[in-house]
């Protein structure tokens, strides 16, 4: 290459070029690479555990009043959400008192009264449904769902649910979609 008129480098036929460029150590930079990856994929994972968990689960204590009434004590301090109870009058609940605490989701899941319908549990809290005596009680974070109705979240209040206010169908869970066979799924 030499200088032409207005500056710029020409090429020259037959003028030689510099050696092949050799990667020094190809081994420790593929490994270094893979390090380097491996970190970064570490950190994600664990930043995205530590988002997944720091809010920390619902808690619910299942216990019955003096005359023998059950209630369900609502729990979860990183929302400033202690104490709030559910209490079903005319109801009887003879189970031993309990205190769950919703952090994994567990399929058959059984609580002392009623069963849970439907559990969220990615980011703690969560949402997590109940039907406890045949009413719909949801717990999510913004909010109380009785029965499709929202209540805001109060520290300390007491809820009645009615028998009266049971809705006419019992709660169901969630429909489940069907899935598409798979192109690597064993055919019948």
């Amino acid at each position: 290459m030499r200088k032409g008129a207005d500056g710029l480098d020409t090429f020259v036929a037959g003028a030689k070029a510099g050696p092949p460029m050799k990667l020094r150590r190809p081994f420790r930079t593929l490994i270094a690479f893979f390090a380097l990856v491996l970190a970064l994929y570490l950190a994600s994972f664990h930043g995205v555990e530590y988002l997944r968990h720091r809010k920390g689960p619902w808690s619910v204590r299942f216990d019955r009043t003096a005359d023998g009434t059950p209630f369900a004590e609502i729990f979860q301090p990183r929302l400033g959400i202690t104490g709030v109870r559910l209490v079903f009058p005319g109801e009887t609940f003879t189970n031993s008192v309990e205190t769950l605490a919703f952090a994994l989701p567990e399929p058959s899941r059984t609580v002392p009264f009623g069963r849970v319908i439907y559990e969220d549990l990615t980011f703690l809290p969560g949402v997590v449904t109940f039907d406890f005596f045949g009413h719909e009680i949801e717990l999510v974070p913004r909010m109380l769902v009785v029965n499709r109705k929202a209540i805001p979240w109060r520290s300390g209040a007491e809820i009645e649910v009615a028998r009266a206010s049971k809705p006419a169908s019992p709660p169901q869970p969630p429909a489940t979609t069907a899935r598409k066979p798979s192109l690597f799924a064993p055919r019948p």
